[in-house]
């Protein structure tokens, strides 16, 4: 079994920072590519930013400059650093995680989601 756990979301003004991490934990053999996902109310499911195994990153144009990812592979922990968050930012934030697992092999993973609320 293979468990997602995200923290950091909560209430900021716009233009403010926060911080989310999600941490894997179980039967992992290799964590491959990571990513951050967000679905606003009413709208569909997008990929906010990516970072492969070896580093290699990607964003969407929306939050090129202001968003952050990042990985510590020893702890199996990505980051999301989030600056000059804007209203247009809020949204359930989700992490997807692609992976080998020691009994089940290669599969994808989601968090259960947490509230990134950017309002005055």
């Amino acid at each position: 079994q293979v468990q997602l756990v995200e923290s950091g979301g909560g209430l900021v003004q716009p233009g403010g920072s926060l911080r989310l991490s999600c941490a894997a934990s179980g039967s992992i053999l290799t964590i491959l590519s990571m990513g951050w996902y967000r679905q606003a109310p009413g709208k569909q499911r997008e990929l906010v930013a990516s970072i492969t195994s070896g580093g290699n990153t990607n964003y969407a144009n929306s939050v090129k400059g202001r968003l952050t990812i990042s990985r510590d592979n020893a702890k199996n922990t990505m980051y999301l650093q989030m600056n000059s968050l804007k209203p247009e930012d809020t949204a359930v934030y989700y992490c997807n995680v692609d992976l080998l697992g020691r009994l089940n092999g290669r599969g994808s993973y989601w968090g259960q989601g947490t509230q990134v609320t950017v309002s005055s």
